[in-house]
């Protein structure tokens, strides 16, 4: 019994280790992972980290406050949430899963193209009864008139013959 106690606790020590060397929990990568979340105010439409404008002043605010909210502890909902409310929902790349705008933004363009497809399948359908309704043309059998003025047109129409 000691040595299935020993393995898993060797397990145990190796998933920790190898989870500490892939960079669970670096302060760094954290920092890179929100700061591609956030957009730059300064105009540029850039992500926050890629803002490329020589000694703009907003990104490096901006950065100087992610880092140390995150040296803060604070969770990425709390960041996120505090960047919108301080520099509006601009501030954030996406929207954000929580307020009633947000989950709208989300949900809108699936129902405006669901609504789409519905709109095409009752026009369709509607186009295809209608030309089924359509009466068929009546045949009417050739008269002598019509074949004097098949004759006719057919001497008009020859060239050179």
């Amino acid at each position: 019994m000691s040595k299935r106690l020993l393995l898993s606790a060797q397990i145990a020590i190796l998933l920790i280790a190898s989870l500490t060397m892939l960079g669970a929990g670096d302060p760094s990568a954290r920092y890179q992972k929100l700061g591609h979340k956030m957009m730059c105010v300064c105009g540029c439409n850039e992500i926050l980290l890629e803002c490329n404008h020589v000694g703009c002043t907003d990104s490096t605010r901006m950065t100087t406050e992610l880092r140390s909210h995150i040296d803060a502890g604070l969770s990425d909902a709390a960041i996120f949430t505090w960047f919108a409310d301080k520099y509006g929902n601009t501030a954030l790349a996406s929207p954000m899963r929580g307020n009633l705008f947000d989950k709208l933004a989300w949900v809108i363009p699936f129902i405006v193209l669901l609504l789409g497809l519905i709109a095409i399948v009752f026009a369709l359908r509607y186009w295809s009864r209608r030309h089924a309704q359509l009466p068929a043309p009546a045949y009417t059998a050739p008269t002598p008139d019509s074949d004097a003025l098949r004759d006719r047109i057919r001497n008009d129409t020859t060239y050179g013959e």
